[in-house]
């Protein structure tokens, strides 16, 4: 069966290192990152001549949506040529909304393919270490006010939207045991 399989978590929990380490492991896939739009969503700050910064009001109302349109309408159409199709972004608010996932399983039944949540489950503590270490522009704003920005983000596991594969990503052990775990279900 056809699979369309969203990585999600707050940032810097890991999910590039997990998506890539899960996309190694299947045979037939695609790796779509949202990050990679975020070329295309700085042109918009500077055409707009507003600051570079993805937690604003401009980001929320004018780009955030969009790129999540784009790489998922990238997804279903490269669920026409592969059998797995992985995307490596938050959906922070779109995997906390029970008919948000329920519309997106009803999409992907219609081309009989399935959607596989994978949660990536990391303390506040360890993203903020890795989002330091990782040393991005995308992360200036939520450094500087890092008590702001983190009482925003829910690092719970999403609930009453079906099942959703929990990735634990604080250690080694927990990252190797996880990734046996959803190789063997994905194959």
């Amino acid at each position: 069966m056809k699979s369309l399989i969203l990585v999600t978590s707050p940032p810097a929990c890991g999910k590039t290192y997990v998506s890539k380490a899960i996309a190694k492991k299947l045979d037939h896939v695609v790796y779509l990152d949202k990050d990679t739009l975020i070329v295309l969503s700085k042109q918009i700050f500077v055409v707009a001549n507003q600051e570079y910064n993805r937690s604003s009001d401009f980001f929320e109302e004018h780009i955030r949506d969009y790129e999540y349109y784009a790489v998922l309408d990238l997804a279903f159409e490269a669920l026409e040529y592969e059998d797995n199709v992985l995307i490596n972004a938050p959906f922070t608010r779109e995997v906390r909304n029970p008919q948000y996932i329920a519309d997106l399983r009803a999409k992907l039944a219609k081309i009989g393919a399935r959607l596989v949540l994978v949660w990536v489950d990391t303390s506040p503590e360890t993203c903020h270490e890795r989002m330091i270490k990782r040393n991005s522009s995308r992360d200036t704003w939520k450094l500087e006010h890092w008590d702001e920005y983190i009482s925003r983000c829910n690092f719970t596991m999403p609930e009453n939207v079906g099942d959703v594969f929990v990735f634990k990503n604080n250690n080694g052990q927990e990252f190797d045991e996880s990734l046996d775990r959803i190789a063997d279900f994905l194959n």
